[in-house]
């Protein structure tokens, strides 16, 4: 069977600091790494301005540098996860449980793309 047409997507923005970027490097920027056991949750953002926010904020105070990044999930798998605000009207996000991150890399489209640093 042979697909003519490209299956809708939806962009998403993941602050994350350079550690994390480094193991997304090594996927060949078509995956996330495995949650640490703190880190019970992976969280991609909807909003560009918010993943900036907390790149910019929290990234670089803690890790001494922050990035952005883009990428695109297949929209009928992400209707799983229902979209979390985490704040103000613009501050949303998916809340994907660590186990189910392998199941969640297999639907991203093309590569995960830094589109902002800070320093």
């Amino acid at each position: 069977m042979h697909m003519t047409s490209r299956q809708a997507t939806t962009i998403l923005w993941r602050p994350t600091g350079p550690k994390e970027l480094d193991l997304v490097r090594e996927l060949n920027w078509r995956a996330w790494p495995p949650r640490l056991p703190e880190q019970p949750i992976f969280y991609p953002v909807l909003n560009e301005d918010y993943a900036i926010r907390i790149a910019r904020d929290w990234n670089v105070k803690h890790d001494g540098a922050g990035f952005v990044t883009r990428f695109e999930v297949e929209t009928e798998f992400l209707s799983r996860y229902p979209v979390q605000q985490a704040g103000g009207q613009t501050i949303l996000e998916l809340w994907v449980p660590a186990e189910e991150l392998d199941e969640f890399n297999a639907h991203i489209v093309g590569e995960i793309q830094v589109v902002h640093e800070f320093r």
